[in-house]
Formats: C-alpha cells, structure tokens, sequence
C-alpha cells in the first residue's frame, strides 16, 4: 500500500530531527523528511505486524491450530481452553473449552471480533461453523468469529444423557420422565459436578477466552438463551463489550418457564387470526378456532391412539398422544414462521381424526443436539426455584397449553444438585453498551415485551420488531434485511441511525393448507 507523506508545515519538524547541526538547507531537509518517511513506514509495519502476528500466533505455535469440521471445506482453527470446574476453589477437576475461531477475510481491516452464544441452555455455539463459512461468511468480512461451546455443551464436557434409539412412542413422551433424569444425573456425576454449569461461570469462562486469544474488545450476538448469557456477560465484564445483538430474548428474571403458556396462547392467537385474514388459509380452515379448542377438550377426556407407520418400512405401531404433549408439540412448532405456517393444516387434520401430518411432524428432535443436563443445571439454579408454584398454577389456568411445563421442570429440578447464582442475578442489568435487540411479533416464548423490558434498561439500545418474526426467523422471505442490520450495526458501533425500513419488506411464508405427500 503506498505511503503519502504531505509536506510539512514550517516549525513542524521536531527537536529530536534535527541531526543538521543546525543547518536548515534543502539537503538537510529532505534527510529529515526520509527519517519521517522511515519513521512512518515501521509504524505502518509495526500495525501490520500486531494483525498478521495474531493470526500468526494462532496458527503457528499459539494456542489454535488449523482445523477442518465436518461438513466444511474451509480451513478454521481451533484450540482447546482449560479453566477449572469450580471457578471459585480453583482446585480439582478442569474442564477443556471448545473453541472454534472463523478467521477474518480481510485481515488487514480486521475488526473486534464477533462471539456467539448459543441457545437452549443447551445448544453448541460451535453448530453455527456452517453459518459462517456459507450463508453468513459476510459477518467475517472484517472480523474474526469466534464460537465458544459453554461448558456442558458440545466439545466442552457435555452434560448431555447417554444416547439411546427413540421408539415411536419416545418422541412422545413427557419432557423429563423421572427415570430419564435419575438415568442422566447418575451417567453425569462421576465426570461432572452438575452445580458448576450455570450462566455466570459460564460467562468468566468466556473471558478467559476472550483474553486467551489477545482480543481487548468483542462484539456479542446471542440468540434465545445466549441472549441472557450476553447480559450476564456484559454485566460481570463490562469494559471488555464493544456491541451486543440480542435476539429472542431471555432476562435474568424471566424465571424459564413460568411465561412460556401465556407468550405461546398470545403467539398462537395472532397466529390464528391471520389464518382468519389469509383467504386461502380460511377457506381451508374455516374454523379453526373450535376446532383447536375442541381437539384439546377431546384429547383432555381420553388420549387418542393412532397407528403410525415408520419411515424405512418399518412395521407399523400404535402410538398414543396425549393432550398437553399435542399442546406442547403444537407450541414448538410455532418458534419458527416455516413451523407455525403448517399448524392450521395439523390442528385441522387432528380434529378430523388424521394425526398423520402431526406425527409427520413431531417424530423429530426440532431443536437437534440439546444438552439436557446443561438445560437442568441452568434452569434448576436460576429459573425453577424461584416460580411460585401457586401464582404459576393460577396464571397458566384455562391456558390451552396449561401448566405443563411448569411442573415437568418443577419435577425435574427436585432430582437434580441446584448450583448458586450471585446476589443480585434476577436484576434487570443496565449498561451503556451500544446494543441491537431485535423480536418477533410472534415469537412463542420471547415476546417484543421482554425486549422493551430489557431496552429501557439499556440506554444505548434500539429494539427492532419484526412483524412475521417468531423466535427464529427460518422460512421468511427478504429475511436478509435482518443481516444487512447487524452488519451495518457492528461496523458503526451504534444502533441510533440505523435505516430500518427494509423490515416492513419482510414477509411470512404462506399457510400450509393440504398435506405434503
């Protein structure tokens, strides 16, 4: 790249220059202006030297090395991070943190860095290597991307139960069967203190990460769970957050899942009034509303029984579905728009007797690769114990979707070691941190009042509402929007000026109104 250096203003040279024994002529000039030229170019080398030599420090002898993942061509790197367990005692049992590094393309604008933080609690931040190397490879244009799985997730000891193959039946089953949990705590514990897995460990561990790799200041994005962990973080390390983007979010003080009813009956209620405002879904559907309420009510007196054919040409079985694991089922469809589009379609279907298309459906992990101990731990210190079980049991009453989970994990939670939360956690936090939060209308579990909570307690924040959006954004069109904001938003630093008028161009997908062959 070449050098301009302007000409110099009389009286601009400095002292240490003048090596011309105090001779001003033309010769005497032009050495100093080369020593000035020298000057700038070690220090232009010098800047260029501190990039390259952190990728050099990653790469050659320091603490990643190249790496490839499965399923991704590009070269990434990757290291290993031990802390202790227990933070706190500092002695005892370690624990290796998976960290993954996508690095920047443009290694000589690089940026502060872009940590990920991952939902659940439970999800492996290092999943979303195949965003960043497909999709989502602009967010690295000037920055490196680092994916960190929190301890009890993915490479970073996970707490997760040991592997069995899923009958029918299984995918039908209660949240957290008694047996389940007694099996997992008992798998777990020989190589994990179940109390040492909460949010606030979790968010120190990040730091140390953070000063592992050399960064001074990194730009956070967490979606769902991660965006609680991305408070805490900005709560206990402040100085270190350059920018957060939250989306779908989760406070310290939502007390998980103690609103999860009440959010879903509002997200299915819009949902279903704009089955009522679509012509071609009304047409299908026309009454969808008794329909939903009676299926329930039916389901309510009696399961319903119903042969289910396997794929593989397995044999087929009979299965039985019982009303709040229909509720539930229906309640995780609606977290993405491509999800809730098809619940007219299988609410409709059910009511008529045909649960085929729901079983097509829920014979499935929705949320793939979910530590459930790590879910346990976290939800069972911060969340759980604080429920009032009778303000939950009134406030989830004549709720279609009951108080189901409220007394899965309540039950859970009696089975499972409770770690501590410091003083204070339930606190709304409050920083100046520049912070993008974005929601979606109807998101089933984190509606946009959670992200105005959180907004007024961050003076630096704009919150965006997507009007199609639900907790993900999978199946809208013109969705890229949303990136194109995030990516202005962390080249600025600042929300304030932000042109979000590409929003309203964002649109839902259309009703799924006849059966998939």
């Amino acid at each position: 790249m070449p050098i301009y250096v302007a000409p110099l203003p009389a009286g601009s040279i400095p002292k240490a220059l003048h090596s011309c024994d105090g001779e001003r002529d033309e010769r005497c000039e032009m050495k100093i202006r080369l020593m000035i030229l020298v000057a700038v170019a070690l220090v232009a080398a010098v800047g260029c030297d501190r990039q390259e030599s952190a990728t050099r420090r990653r790469a050659d002898g320091g603490p990643l090395k190249p790496c490839t993942l499965a399923g991704i061509g590009e070269e990434l790197l990757c290291g290993k991070l031990t802390v202790f367990e227990n933070r706190e005692r500092r002695t005892g049992r370690t624990i290796d943190l998976n960290v993954v590094v996508l690095p920047a393309l443009d290694l000589g604008q690089t940026e502060a860095p872009l940590f990920e933080l991952a939902g659940g609690p439970g999800q492996a931040a290092t999943g979303a290597a195949d965003f960043y190397t497909g999709p989502g490879k602009e967010y690295r244009r000037h920055r490196d991307v680092v994916l960190v799985d929190q301890r009890g997730t993915g490479g970073s000891n996970p707490l997760s139960a040991p592997e069995t193959t899923k009958s029918p039946q299984d995918y039908l089953s209660e949240m957290y069967p008694v047996d389940y949990v007694n099996r997992m705590r008992a798998a777990l514990e020989p190589s994990a203190d179940l109390t040492q897995y909460t949010t606030a460990i979790a968010m120190d561990d990040l730091d140390d990460v953070r000063a592992w790799l050399g960064y001074d200041r990194i730009n956070l994005i967490g979606i769902s769970y991660g965006t609680r962990a991305a408070l805490v973080y900005i709560r206990q390390h402040p100085d270190r957050v350059r920018s957060a983007i939250l989306m779908g979010v989760a406070p310290t003080y939502l007390k998980m899942p103690l609103h999860h009813a009440r959010a879903a009956k509002r997200a299915l209620d819009l949902l279903l009034a704009e089955c009522t405002a679509d012509t071609a879904c009304h047409q299908a559907f026309p009454e969808i509303d008794r329909e939903w309420d009676e299926l329930l009510a039916r389901l309510g007196r009696e399961p319903a029984r119903v042969e289910y054919s396997p794929p593989a040409n397995s044999a087929p079985v009979t299965v039985q579905i019982q009303r709040d694991i229909f509720a539930e089922k229906i309640r995780t469809l609606l977290y993405s728009p491509a999800g809730a589009a098809k619940v007219p379609l299988l609410v409709h279907s059910a009511a008529n007797g045909d649960f085929g298309p729901f079983l097509k459906e829920t014979m499935q992990d929705r949320f793939g690769s979910l530590a459930d101990g790590m879910y346990l731990s976290v939800t069972c210190a911060e969340d759980v114990p604080f429920i009032d079980q009778a303000e939950a049991a009134q406030a989830n009453a004549g709720n279609p979707f009951g108080n189901y989970r409220v007394e899965q994990q309540t039950r859970a939670c009696g089975l499972w070691p409770r770690g501590t939360i410091p003083d204070g956690y339930h606190e709304p936090v409050s920083a100046d941190v520049p912070v993008l939060i974005v929601s979606g209308k109807l998101d089933p579990v984190s509606p946009p009042e959670r992200g105005e909570e959180v907004a007024r307690q961050l003076p630096n924040s704009r919150h965006i509402v997507i009007t199609h959006g639900a907790h993900i954004l999978d199946g809208l069109t013109n969705v890229e929007c949303i990136d194109d904001l995030m990516l202005e938003f962390l080249a600025k630093g600042h929300a304030r000026d932000l042109d979000t008028k590409c929003v309203e161009r964002i649109e839902q997908p259309p009703f799924v109104t006849t059966p998939a062959k």
